[in-house]
């Protein structure tokens, strides 16, 4: 009679095998076979599972780590879902052609990256969101680029480096409230130790994005282009400055707090009403945007291959491709298989410049591996917040580090929910915006600099160190009574 297998953390080796199984599978997919990275990551979650049985886990116990990791990320496919609609709704009625119509006019070709660099900066930082900033105001900012001349993936980098900036420096941002969260600090100490890395590196891209605008933005073609773009918005919309209210909006409600879900909600109820007035539209029409998409057919290409998108139906790529990714995620956290990788790297990180390699490596990894960058933010945070008090370091340092690598680099991995919606929304490879997304790559390097430099890594003051002492003190004494 067969005894069941004792239950124990896995091997390292055990779990670097589910790790690179994984990249190998999607590697081999994407640049041998030039096919979907859905059944890769599906290969990958069964070696995964595999390596959980091997350590003496129940197939229950895999199964619930699974459905932990799509449970996990259900809010992020909800917003998919309604930004699809959103993008559907917001073309019918016109909103997105007027914002594409008025923007071709103002901005010039020169400083159209800076602009949609600040632009979707300061968007990001009244909203605190990069996925809402791109599902409006970004979507705006690849038609005019593409009206001007831009090659989109460099659009595409200017739009993504503002808006991840705005999120990840905004008091109404999940990830910059839940960094501190994690670690034992405050959220506006937080933000404060973030202005010293993330001023260098938006500092940066500003300055990479004026010297892109004038490579790219001169030429009398563009111009052109603009004139046929404008044209073709021109024949198939009727533009008003009202059509920019949903936007507005949308801000609006976000700044005030209004959850994403029902701020969208309202952004897309108001562009139906508009519609009606200004288009004509039936609510026919309006349900068929919604889930199918809007389809141009100005007979202009430019603008036809612009409008042509959005709808519940364009987003159900990336949801699958999301829930395939949790689910190797969610095996990896509750078989153990990521604890071990990152005990083995805490043995090795001695130094406050290692350990905050240390950090960023573990961020990175987590949004390749467990493919949401709010899982990256967790784990990374939950795994180092006792290793900087015990090395004397400020739990600021960590949060910093955390914010600085996994909330900007979600996007810039394809299979991640965040690359995988960025790309979908904007309609641009991820692979092909990452060299472009600046404020995105520059931002772990330059912590990286700073912590081997120890430029502005403080250390644990008295108060700190006693409030951290007391908040451990209450955290043993309720397991104790529980």
């Amino acid at each position: 009679m067969a005894t069941k297998r004792e239950k124990r953390d896995p091997y390292l080796w055990e779990a670097l095998i589910s790790i690179l199984s994984l990249v190998v599978f999607i590697s081999l997919a994407i640049l041998r076979y030039e096919t979907d990275p859905h059944v890769p990551i599906l290969l990958g979650v069964l070696i995964a599972a595999v390596i959980g049985l091997r350590a003496g886990f129940s197939w229950k116990e895999i199964e619930t780590g699974m459905l932990n990791g799509i449970t996990n990320a259900l809010q992020a496919i909800v917003i998919l879902l309604i930004i699809g609609i959103l993008i559907g709704v917001w073309i019918q009625t016109g909103v997105v052609p007027t914002m594409l119509f008025y923007g071709l006019k103002i901005l010039h070709p020169k400083i159209f990256l800076p602009a949609a660099l600040i632009i979707c900066s300061i968007t990001a930082l009244a909203t605190g969101t990069s996925w809402g900033t791109t599902g409006t105001i970004g979507i705006a900012l690849i038609g005019i680029g593409a009206g001007l001349g831009f090659p989109l993936p460099v659009v595409a980098g200017a739009v993504l480096s503002g808006a991840y900036f705005g999120d990840k420096m905004s008091p109404l941002s999940d990830t910059t409230n839940m960094a501190p969260a994690m670690v034992g600090t405050d959220l506006y100490t937080h933000i404060k130790h973030m202005s010293y890395t993330t001023g260098v590196s938006y500092g940066l891209t500003l300055l990479i994005e004026f010297a892109l605008g004038f490579i790219y933005g001169g030429g009398q073609a563009n111009l052109e282009s603009v004139n046929q773009m404008l044209t073709g918005i021109d024949a198939q919309f009727s533009i008003n400055p009202v059509l920019l209210l949903p936007p507005v909006i949308v801000m609006v409600l976000a700044f005030r707090r209004i959850p994403a879900v029902p701020g969208i909600v309202m952004g897309v109820l108001a562009a139906g009403v508009l519609g009606a007035i200004f288009q004509k539209n039936t609510f026919g029409s309006l349900l068929s945007a919604a889930y199918g998409g809007y389809v141009s057919n100005s007979g202009i290409e430019a603008v036809d291959n612009l409008l042509t998108k959005g709808g519940l139906e364009s987003m159900m790529y990336t949801v699958s491709l999301v829930i395939c990714a949790m689910m190797f995620g969610g095996i990896m956290e509750h078989t153990n298989q990521l604890k071990v990788i990152v005990n083995k790297i805490l043995q090795k990180a001695h130094s406050g410049g290692s350990l905050i390699t240390a950090t960023v490596l573990t961020a990175l990894g987590a949004n390749i591996v467990l493919c949401d960058q709010y899982m990256a933010v967790v784990m990374a945070g939950r795994m180092y917040a006792q290793a900087y008090p015990d090395r004397g370091l400020h739990p600021k340092n960590l949060s910093r580090a955390v914010e600085d690598s996994a909330t900007v680099t979600g996007c810039l991995v394809p299979w991640n929910s965040g690359g995988a919606f960025q790309a979908a929304t904007l309609g641009v490879a991820t692979i092909a915006y990452l060299p472009f997304a600046f404020f995105n790559w520059l931002s772990p390097l330059v912590t990286l600099i700073y912590g081997w430099l120890g430029i502005t890594i403080h250390p644990l003051d008295e108060e700190t160190k006693k409030r951290l002492e007391m908040a451990k003190e209450k955290e043993a004494a309720a397991a104790e009574s529980a």
